[in-house]
């Protein structure tokens, strides 16, 4: 998938017009990018439209218009975008009640790595977490990691053949797949890699 660049963005009055029918489509297009792993988790898998919505926020909510903060928002969104062989996505820990959260994060240190994509048949494929920066401390996790899933060229023949793909979490305090995901969300995925 192709990087996003200066040329790519709308200008901050184009898209405060074209915002309400963007972020419409954006929508529909997430509801085939998000895999529920129990209660409290998902995952949100990012792409290059996910991505530039990111993007034309951050830049309408800081008000940024020059040209170097505009490429610092490129620079930091870019690396979530596929690169053909691999999967990334947003891990969210979801809990309402703060108690319950403090109580989770500090109850999940490790979950990040205990993250797994795989294609029906084939072996697991294990997060890669929080390449950016660390998120988990001491005492407990992050809410919100930043995962990438590396795949062989066998997986990726596999998953645009139209094999199932899995996804999961192994962890001792926390548990749960959805193996396969939905048929829409399969598609979606296998799009993101390169033939």
């Amino acid at each position: 998938m192709q990087k996003l660049t200066r040329a790519d963005l709308m200008s901050l009055e184009l898209y405060a017009e074209q915002r309400p029918q963007f972020r419409q489509r954006l929508m529909e297009h997430k509801k085939n990018r998000i895999v529920r792993l129990g209660p409290n988790a998902s995952l949100h898998f990012e792409d290059r439209l996910t991505m530039l919505y990111q993007v034309q926020e951050m830049l309408r909510a800081e008000r940024i218009f020059e040209a170097a903060g505009i490429q610092e928002e490129l620079d930091a969104y870019n690396p979530l975008i596929p690169d053909g062989s691999n999967l990334k996505a947003t891990f969210m820990l979801e809990y309402e009640d703060i108690n319950e959260r403090k109580a989770a994060l500090a109850r999940l240190k490790g979950i990040e790595d205990r993250i797994w994509v795989k294609i029906d048949g084939l072996d697991h494929v294990w997060a890669i977490a929080d390449e950016d920066l660390d998120r988990e401390s001491q005492e407990k996790t992050s809410s919100v990691h930043f995962l990438r899933f590396e795949f062989t060229p066998a997986m990726i023949a596999a998953a645009r053949d139209g094999a199932a793909i899995g996804v999961g979490v192994e962890h001792e305090g926390y548990c749960h797949q959805t193996d396969p995901v939905a048929d829409p969300i399969r598609r979606s995925l296998a799009g993101d890699f390169s033939s």
